[in-house]
């Protein structure tokens, strides 16, 4: 990849930090993005811009993509100004979107009928993991294709791996969201509960870690401080998600009735108008369903 010109295709809360640490450790990148305000910084950091996903990929031979979800992925690759209007055979297209197994199969096929090799590469870590180069990132499509643009994901993650044929990186990443994201709900309930019965929840947080049910409490200083406006992970994003990973559980005929009804608690979080607010504050829709309030975990408790 040395002296190869990348092309980039999304700068939102994880891709734009991804595509600076690009620069950072040394890459040239054509960006591109439909919101002028986010190429900005990148294009100051020294990264050319383009107007559409088809002039990026006339400029470069191996693209890169992270987008929302399965519908903003599709349109930039097969869409009329997308990737595969102007790519040639031997192109390698990367996409780092968590997106919909049957979509990443499906666009897999299609990019191979054009010549071009898809590696769908999601990536766990957030924005901060992003910008220092410390994401998870779980790829999988041909090795060859991997072996190509490895040097690209290292510069991206500290854990990188390639995981087979494709879909099978975005299956993992389905998976890992889906434990990420149900389990805590258990524990959101939990402290709604307690505090129904008038209990102080630093004192259940500090008994509940020294038992068992220590482990799956990582979170819960998160929800408990009550930051539901932190610029991390939107609920809306990790209702996709969850939405999407029982998308796949249908495709291959595999029950998961938890996530399904985990699910519901975020539908009822959207509901509530709770979709621009972060992924933990699914706690108001528990909150509203039981007519309390948790107390608010203060600074140092």
């Amino acid at each position: 990849m040395a002296g190869e010109t990348v092309g980039f295709i999304g700068a939102g809360t994880i891709g734009g930090p991804m595509a600076r640490r690009l620069l950072e450790t040394g890459h040239d990148l054509v960006v591109h993005d439909l919101r002028p305000e986010a190429l900005r910084p990148l294009s100051e950091a020294g990264a050319a811009t383009a107007s559409s996903p088809r002039e990026v990929a006339e400029r470069c031979r191996v693209v890169l993509t992270s987008l929302p979800g399965p519908a903003e992925v599709e349109a930039v690759a097969l869409g009329e100004r997308g990737i595969l209007a102007a790519a040639r055979r031997g192109d390698v297209h990367v996409d780092l979107s968590t997106s919909s197994w049957a979509l990443v199969r499906r666009l897999a096929e299609a990019e191979a009928r054009a010549g071009v090799s898809l590696v769908d590469a999601p990536v766990s870590g957030g924005a901060d993991g992003a910008a220092q180069g410390t994401l998870t990132v779980m790829a999988s499509g041909s090795r060859a294709a991997y072996e190509r643009v490895e040097p690209l994901l290292r510069s991206l993650g500290k854990n990188v791996f390639h995981l087979g044929d494709s879909g099978a990186g975005t299956l993992v990443k389905l998976a890992n969201n889906a434990v990420f994201l149900c389990a805590g709900l258990v524990a959101q309930e939990v402290f709604v509960l307690a505090a129904k019965a008038g209990l102080d929840p630093a004192r259940l947080l500090e008994v509940l870690r020294t038992g068992s049910a220590g482990i799956y409490l990582g979170l819960a200083e998160l929800f408990l401080k009550r930051g539901f406006d932190a610029p991390i992970f939107q609920l809306s994003l990790a209702e996709k998600d969850v939405a999407l990973a029982l998308d796949s559980a249908r495709e291959l005929a595999v029950p998961m009735p938890v996530t399904s009804a985990a699910h519901q608690t975020y539908v009822q979080a959207l509901a509530q108008g709770l979709g621009p607010k972060v992924f933990f504050a699914t706690l108001r829709a528990i909150e509203a369903a039981a007519g309390v309030e948790v107390p608010r975990l203060e600074a140092g408790s």
